[in-house]
């Protein structure tokens, strides 16, 4: 490239317009001079001789001066350079600049003491991955900055790289062509080891506020003599104080069967490492009881205030007594983590519970025109069942009453067929979602039953349109469930919903009158839950059913209910033939869904007769229905198949329970599901 010649250094901006303001002044006065001219030629001659040599003076100044000015210019422009090198050399901060291939080219003194040997020179050229090995590779393709965390020799960095464009910075040179495609990258390094500690003691040092609540404290009670009862509970007293004080947590009584909890979060980890312990360390407590005593954890773990976290651990404990009590329930914000709840539920003896539910029921439909009873999606002979057992209750009211149902299966369609207008029922009596949606308003109750978890409704819009809302069921709660219901009974100690619904219609009023067809349909829904009485089957369920019995249920009917045609029969042979087993003693299988109506319903009749076989501790049959895979899983007292369901998404009883799975292959979800027990069964979860 050649040089162009005869070029000077010259002055350009504002400051050469400020050396030349003498030369501007000199030129307004020789205005003045020609001006003066025409009026008075002495005072012209005057000012014309000295604007003269003014003007002389200043040409001779700025000639002489632009050099010495120049020269100054440039000392300060390389003196101001070199201390800004010398100031970016020194900053304590850690900062480097290397290619868009990682290669470091520039670092600092403080970048080589602290992630290298002190060297810079030794710095120069090695790759960034040398220095952050667990760096990702496509950190360096940077659009414009991006920050990660790195953790190297117990310190924890904070390394933030921002993209420095070349081609910005030679756009006006001739010496360089620059492909858009360089690029620098500034890497800067933050220590937040401190930082990190701080925060993890300032988090250690929050507070934990807990609930415990004694599941069976009456029941306990009751199967003690007399004279015992205080030392009982005196041991049952120290045993938590003693578990909570090896954390430095404080325990305070607050009545029979409730203890407020306080503890600092440090302690958190310990108690879920030892999964709260305490809950099998009570059931130990025995001094002629005939019953095992559990209890419930609720803690309410957050960023929140104190009284934020007091009202998340009654959440959290209202959640463990849904669930069945015997558990520790965590509340951490949206989050919920649980811990135990492998026992069966304790069947509660008193019925207090349900007459309360059933007058406040009453009372709260009494002010209502309009009740709207709903299920689960593809509702089954239990659902129908409590739902036609209150349409009984709110017709001794004479308040307008309509079931919300989409679909009939083929299981249901036996039981429907006996509840239409020849029979004496309202044609309008059943309604579909769009219908119950068009006629919902503010006077309306929706009663839910069956179900407490929103998306499994029959009509979710429903619950969000609704100003009264009810639950009644006898499943375990999960983390999602219908939030601001009015009323709420749900008790998984329960066989059934139907059993629940019969009890409330014993005190819901003496009016009440249940026709035979529908003590048929509420006696088999609780034939359906417990398996013709063989599983979670306790002396109410028996009352229960003595009450239907009365009003006219009868078995040879029901029985007639559940046969299976042709071939839904042989479906479910086709299932249980091609059954797995597992180690573990875990049988899993696949029901076909071609030419059947109700596949959902044939599944669960497989995995009831899969635990027929020997060795076979746990169930789960899988079928593909409507785009998702239903896993229906049954247990006879081992295996708490709701854990492993809850896992999946799902939910439900100890030894009955289910999940539904969208966007996925039966193959994968058997995959899925082998994957979660050999997982919980490592983890001792299933024990």
């Amino acid at each position: 490239m050649k040089e162009k010649k005869g070029k000077k250094a010259k002055i350009k901006g504002t400051l050469k317009y400020y050396l030349r303001w003498p030369v501007f002044m000199n030129l307004f006065l020789w205005a003045i001079v020609v001006w003066l001219l025409f009026v008075d030629f002495k005072v012209a001659a005057a000012l014309g001789i000295f604007t003269l040599f003014s003007t002389i003076f200043s040409i001779v100044a700025y000639v002489l001066q632009n050099p010495v000015i120049f020269k100054d210019m440039v000392d300060f422009a390389s003196d101001y350079g070199r201390l800004q090198k010398r100031i970016l050399r020194e900053l304590e901060l850690p900062y480097a600049v290397m290619d868009n291939a990682g290669k470091l080219m520039w670092v600092n003194e403080a970048f080589a003491d602290v992630l290298g040997d002190g060297s810079k020179r030794n710095m120069v050229g090695k790759t960034i991955a040398s220095v952050f090995p667990k760096m990702p590779a496509d950190m360096l393709q940077l659009e414009d900055t991006a920050e990660l965390e790195i953790t190297k020799e117990e310190r924890i960095y904070r390394v933030q790289m921002k993209r420095l464009e070349i081609a910005d910075a030679f756009d006006d040179a001739s010496m360089f062509e620059v492909d858009e495609a360089t690029y620098l990258i500034a890497v800067t390094v933050f220590d937040e080891t401190q930082l990190r500690q701080l925060q993890k003691e300032f988090r250690d040092e929050k507070m934990v506020a807990g609930l415990i609540y004694i599941d069976n404290y009456d029941e306990v009670m009751e199967s003690v003599e007399d004279v015992r009862r205080s030392l009982l509970i005196a041991l049952i007293d120290r045993k938590i104080n003693k578990y909570f004080s090896g954390v430095d947590g404080i325990v305070r009584k607050i009545e029979n069967d409730k203890y407020f909890l306080a503890f600092r979060h440090r302690y958190l980890n310990t108690l879920q490492s030892n999964k709260f312990s305490i809950l099998d360390e009570v059931k130990s407590v025995n001094i002629g009881n005939s019953m095992a005593v559990t209890i419930s954890i609720g803690l309410g773990v957050g960023e929140g205030s104190y009284q934020q976290k007091c009202e998340d651990s009654r959440t959290a404990i209202d959640l463990a007594l849904g669930r069945g009590g015997d558990q520790a329930v965590l509340k951490e914000g949206e989050k919920i983590y649980y811990y135990g709840g492998k026992t069966r539920s304790v069947e509660k003896s008193t019925r207090v519970k349900a007459r309360m539910k059933a007058h406040a029921l009453r009372e709260l439909v009494s002010a209502k025109q309009q009740v709207l009873l709903m299920g689960h999606k593809l509702a089954d002979v239990d659902a129908f069942g409590a739902a036609i057992g209150l349409y009984c209750a709110m017709r001794t009211l004479e308040k307008e009453t309509h079931i919300v149902i989409n679909d009939i299966t083929t299981s249901l369609r036996q039981v429907y067929e006996n509840f239409t207008p020849e029979a004496g029922y309202p044609a309008d009596l059943f309604l579909n979602s769009q219908q119950a949606i068009e006629r919902i308003n503010e006077d309306t109750v929706v009663i839910v039953v069956d179900v407490n978890r929103p998306s499994y409704t029959e009509c979710p819009e429903l619950l969000k349109m609704s100003k009264a809302t009810v639950v009644l069921d006898h499943h375990r709660q999960s983390s999602e469930s219908i939030e601001h219901a009015v009323l709420s009974y749900v008790e998984p100690y329960a066989s059934s919903a139907c059993e629940m619904v019969s009890e409330i219609l014993q005190y819901f009023g003496d009016d009440i009158r249940v026709k035979y067809q529908e003590a048929d349909a509420m006696y088999a829904g609780i034939i359906l839950d417990t398996t013709n009485f063989t599983m979670k089957t306790g002396v109410r369920t028996f009352e229960a059913a003595a009450f239907l019995r009365r009003h006219g249920a009868d078995v040879v009917r029901v029985r007639k209910i559940f046969r299976d045609s042709e071939t839904e029969y042989k479906a479910k042979a086709e299932a249980i033939r091609h059954a797995e087993i597992i180690p573990g003693g875990f049988a899993i299988a696949e029901s076909p869904a071609e030419n059947l109506e109700s596949p959902t319903i044939i599944a669960a009749q497989a995995a009831n007769e899969l635990l027929n076989m020997k060795d076979v501790r746990a169930s789960f049959v899988l079928t593909s229905f409507q785009n998702k895979v239903y896993i229906s899983a049954r247990s006879i007292d081992e295996v708490n198949v709701q854990l492993i369901m809850e896992r999946l998404g799902g939910g439900g009883h100890m030894n009955i329970a289910g999940t539904q799975i969208e966007n996925c292959s039966i193959w994968n979800a058997k995959a899925l599901l082998k994957e979660t027990i050999r997982g919980m069964q490592e983890d001792g979860d299933l024990t």
